[in-house]
């Protein structure tokens, strides 16, 4: 059974920093481009950033840059989103996700989603 589960939210001050897990099971996450996406209350799900299996296609959205990292571990089938100088925009459920198509930034490319991890930056 695929599956991928996020870990790592919570709750940090504006300016901080907050690390995320995405564990996955039943694939190899080398074969795949994986990706972090988010949604805030009220707003649509919208890309944060994604790496391909081989690292060589990263991308992130203008309002993360410089600010947040995203990594992954193919021999451990983990991937991780490092967020620092976190701001209240930042708030939002976090989703990882894996997809086919290499370096995808649309979120109907992805094809297999966690169930989401709370990240709240107060101000």
């Amino acid at each position: 059974q695929v599956r991928l589960v996020e870990s790592g939210g919570g709750l940090a001050q504006a300016g901080g920093s907050l690390r995320l897990s995405c564990a996955a099971s039943g694939f190899n996450i080398s074969r795949y481009t994986m990706g972090w996406f988010r949604q805030a209350p009220g707003k649509e799900r919208e890309f944060v950033t994604t790496l391909s299996w081989s690292g060589a296609w990263l991308y992130y959205a203008d309002s993360v840059k410089g600010r947040f990292t995203i990594s992954r571990d193919n021999a451990k089938n983990m991937m991780y989103l490092q967020m620092n100088s976190l701001k209240p925009e930042d708030t939002a459920v976090y989703y990882c996700a894996s997809t086919s198509v290499v370096g995808s930034r649309k979120s109907d490319d992805y094809t297999n989603w966690g169930q989401g991890t709370q990240v709240t930056v107060s101000s």
